[in-house]
């Protein structure tokens, strides 16, 4: 299977989905692709919340099926077991989504962006911008887009690893709370989006990349949150 993603053409919603099939074979195929993509543009328009809700509904390119029996014909067609495993959408009112594919189908994501100018989401510098850090959350997988919404559980695990680590070197308690936080703050520079090195560059970060981005166009552009799907997991 594969998995694909699809944007608006104002560019401030979009959908990234899941659909599975029995072989890579079948995934590589282009009737099964344009499938997807019906699927993806069937999504992107839904106001289903969930994959059941979906599937029950009236299917955009014949509204004599449901997606489900749509699914049905297709799996007739294509002679293989396919199944729509998931989707998840995204908005951005203020601002624009970018999204990223990978060339082998089974990692994609969209992130949103935040800023003031409606013109800015039409700049070419902001295009690339946004391809680039969409394609950033494919190639290093960030846990979160900024610091503030890494989940506490996550948190609370590697703070207790670092404690344990720090713990081990006998140091008094004071200087121990010291290498854990420090130890943190490394993990947040690696694992939160806005904090990481620039893949492309690594004299920048998608922070400064963003004020740099952002002094250029007059605005004020911020990474809000990504989706990321990962084909099968």
């Amino acid at each position: 299977g594969i998995v694909m993603t699809k944007v608006t053409a104002d560019e401030k919603k979009a959908v990234v989905v899941e659909v599975n099939a029995e072989t890579d074979f079948v995934a590589k195929n282009e009737k099964f692709q344009n499938y997807v993509s019906d699927v993806a543009e069937q999504a992107l328009n839904t106001s289903a919340a969930d994959i059941d809700a979906f599937l029950a509904e009236k299917w955009a390119k014949d509204p004599s099926l449901t997606v489900a029996e749509a699914l049905s014909s297709q799996i007739s067609i294509i002679g293989e077991n396919m199944k729509i495993n998931r989707f998840a959408r995204l908005t951005a009112d203020n601002g624009a989504i970018g999204c990223y594919i990978h060339h082998d189908g089974k990692h994609a994501d969209m992130v949103s962006f935040s800023f003031s100018k409606p013109e800015t989401a039409a700049a070419d510098e902001f295009k690339t911008f946004a391809h680039d850090v969409a394609m950033q959350v494919v190639a290093s997988n960030p846990v979160s887009a900024v610091r503030e919404d890494v989940p506490q559980d996550v948190i609370d695990h590697e703070m207790g690893i670092y404690k344990a680590q720090a713990a081990e070197s006998g140091k008094p308690e004071a200087i121990q709370e010291k290498i854990a936080l420090g130890k943190l703050e490394k993990f947040y520079k690696e694992n939160v989006l806005t904090e990481q090195v620039f893949v492309k560059d690594s004299n920048e970060t998608i922070s400064s990349l963003a004020k740099k981005v952002s002094k250029s166009l007059g605005d004020d552009i911020k990474v809000v949150t990504f989706v990321r799907f990962n084909f099968g997991e």
